[in-house]
């Protein structure tokens, strides 16, 4: 089973979310996400255990309680489709203004302009 632990301490590294969750049984792998351009943690990680009835019990008696000066949020990890699947909803649903904007006709968007004298010459030729 593979499970999501959010509201992690900065500090927190691998070895530390490992032994948080072996007394729930078998940990196959225990990985804090660490952002590419600023090398510190960002705040979660997941955990890997070998049955899901580890995980369930890990799940239980995890979520909610301090782990080095943190509430810790544990929930089973969703699979990559349904993450995609979901999206974010406030880009997918339209908002009050939105939803009028959609329903008045669109004007034809002209074409981007070219920086420099060059693309301003071929701009100038173009629309011709």
């Amino acid at each position: 089973m593979n499970i999501y632990v959010g509201n992690l301490a900065y500090s927190v590294t691998d070895t530390q979310l490992k032994s948080a969750f072996e007394p729930f049984g078998e940990v196959v792998s225990a990985e804090v996400i660490i952002d590419k351009k600023t090398r510190r943690s960002r705040g979660y990680g997941f955990v890997r255990m070998a049955s899901d009835e580890q995980g369930r019990a890990a799940i239980g008696a995890l979520d909610g309680k301090d782990f080095q000066g943190r509430p810790l949020r544990v929930d089973e990890s969703k699979p990559d489709n349904e993450k995609r699947q979901r999206g974010n909803s406030r880009r997918n649903t339209p908002g009050p203004r939105q939803s009028a904007r959609a329903a008045a006709p669109q004007a034809p968007v002209a074409a981007p302009r070219r920086p420099g004298l060059l693309g301003f010459i071929k701009g100038m030729f173009s629309r011709a």
